[in-house]
Parts: C-alpha cells; structure tokens; sequence
C-alpha cells in the first residue's frame, strides 16, 4: 500500500468515526516538528462536504517543566464533549521531552513514520475497539515484520530464559499468544518435548510467514488468530506465552479473563518483554505511569480479577517477566 492510502484510510476511519458528533472541535498534537499541522490539514480534508461544522486545530506544544523541552499542550487540555483530543506519537525528531500527552488524548496515532501512520488507541466512547482494532494493528505490524527478525534477532536467549521460568512441563500445551515471528517457539517446543504440544498464534499474517521463513513451523502449529478471541477449548491449556501482548491489547482485563479462558486450572502465564518497562518507555520516548496495566500495583488485581495469581513479579532494565497460576 503506498503512502498516501495508507494516510488517507486513517484520516477516513476517523472521520467516519467522529462525524456523527459534529459539531465539534478536533486537537491535533505531538510528532515531530510541522507533523500535528499537516496531519490536521489531511483530517480536515477527509470530512464530507455536508460535515463542515467542523474546527480542526494544530497545537504547536507548550514550554514544559523541567528540563525546558517542550510538553504536549493536551496535557493542560481536559477531554470535553465538543472536542477530541489526537495525539501523535513521534519520530525521531520529536520536541517533546517532558510531559505524557496522550494521556489525555481519546485517539493516538503512531507517527514515527510519518509514510505510515497507524491507529493505535480510540476511546471506547468513540469507537468500539472490533471499528478499528485489527485492521489498524495488523497495518502496524505487517509494515514491520519482514525486518522483525533483523532488528530484534538477539533477544533469542532472553526468550530461552524466559520459557525455563515459566514452569513448562514435559508433555504440556503451551501456546504463544501474539507470538510474532515465533521467537519463543523452539524453546517452547524443546520444554514440552515429543509429547507435548506447542501452538503459536498471532493475528497478522505477515508476522506468521516470517515464523515459517524462520523454520519455526517446524516448533509450533501456527494459527492466524485474535488474541481477545482464541480459537482454543475452555481450559485446554497448560502454559501461555505471551511476550509484549498486554499493552497491545484495546482493553486488557478483557485480554487476561480469555487467557484465563483457555487455560487449566493450576496452569502457567508468562508476561513477558526482553527489556523492562522503562527502557522501553525511554525507546519509545514516552513517560512510564504507575497506571499502566503491567505495573505491579495494576497487574496484580487485574490478574485477580480475571482468575490469575500473581506468583512473580520482574521488571529490570534488560527485562520484564511476571508469572502467574491459574485458579
């Protein structure tokens, strides 16, 4: 898909979905120098003719606290029924070196490449998750997948190490939620051995044919699927994987009850990410929240909730790993 399709189905969906609202005020923030403006102009541009009570504005940031960068301006903007608030997530040259604002924001592109933008969280109240969620998740990992393996190649041993501590038995059904290019897969297929059974399933397909390019079909069966709807029996599992799936997912409560869902009594979860939390907040040039799902004071009741026990809790520089048992 070349770029400007790729700009002009995102600026459509949104228009779709914010012109039963009108009329209202749409703010437009973030991304590198320059971005919030022309992003507001192609947003403008999508509206009908008949939809014109419309104000799009462009918001160029504010002086932030601290170290003198500059601070979202949707940080001291409070969502307000005429107006929604679009943050863009930067590229390489973004200005904004203090402040969360997407915090606040109802919708968040990701913009570190401008050639392709991408949706990556609308407010429930806008939109339910099933108008935009796989479509616009499966655009941000296919434009990605063919160099996956390139970039991310030496987190290998990291995945081995993770798998150990999960607890995988001899004879075991593991399945590996988002499992991407399958990096988890031959040592999942190693712990369960000749009698076990190990699945992977992703929902892009992209990522499923590197996996196969990879050779680790040979490790997994592997299955196009949604993680918040698993094609897999009530509890016919023994170990779930999921690495980097949690803060993908729209609602992650709803995430854990259907892994819950799938998964024996007494069975394993592993969270996992080959670095922590906060380097990846730095890597993605955001602020870490104590709010966010898989920080220790949210995780733990969300797995509570959802029938896990929080066994482990391990949020280093050089990873992230929590492990829990199914009630």
């Amino acid at each position: 898909m070349g770029v400007p399709e790729r700009i002009t189905e995102v600026t459509a969906l949104l228009a779709e979905v914010l012109a039963p609202r009108a009329p209202l005020t749409v703010i437009v923030d973030g991304g590198d120098p320059g971005a919030a403006a022309a992003f507001a102009s192609r947003l403008a541009a999508a509206f009908p003719a008949s939809s014109r009570a419309w104000n799009i504005d462009a918001v160029l940031g504010l002086t932030g606290p601290g170290a003198g960068g500059f601070d979202s301006a949707l940080n001291v903007l409070e969502p307000a029924t005429d107006q929604v608030l679009v943050y863009l997530r930067g590229g390489p040259r973004n200005r904004f070196t203090a402040g969360d604002g997407e915090r606040r924001a109802q919708v968040v592109i990701d913009h570190r490449d401008p050639d392709w933008p991408v949706i990556r969280h609308v407010h429930p109240s806008l939109a339910d998750p099933d108008r935009w969620y796989l479509s616009e998740s499966r655009a941000f990992f296919a434009a990605r997948a063919a160099s996956w393996d390139v970039k991310f190649g030496d987190d290998l041993p990291a995945y081995a190490k993770a798998v150990q501590q999960a607890g995988v038995r001899p004879g075991d059904v593991a399945i590996d939620v988002g499992c991407g290019t399958g990096r988890a897969l031959p040592a999942l297929a190693g712990a369960v051995g000749p009698t076990g059974r190990v699945v992977g399933l992703d929902f892009t397909p992209d990522m499923l044919t590197e996996a196969s390019r990879a050779g680790r079909d040979s490790a997994a069966t592997l299955i196009v699927a949604d993680a918040r709807r698993l094609p897999m029996a009530g509890h016919s599992v023994d170990v779930v994987f999921a690495a980097g799936l949690i803060n993908h997912l729209p609602d992650p409560a709803a995430g854990l009850t259907e892994l819950a869902r799938v998964t024996r009594h007494g069975g394993r979860l592993a969270l996992f990410h080959p670095i922590g939390r906060a380097a990846l907040a730095t890597r993605h040039g955001r602020t870490l929240r104590p709010d966010e799902a898989l920080s220790e004071v949210r995780l733990a009741p969300l797995l509570a909730a959802a029938g896990w026990l929080l066994t482990d809790y391990e949020d280093g520089e050089d990873r992230f790993l929590a492990l829990a048992t199914r009630h």
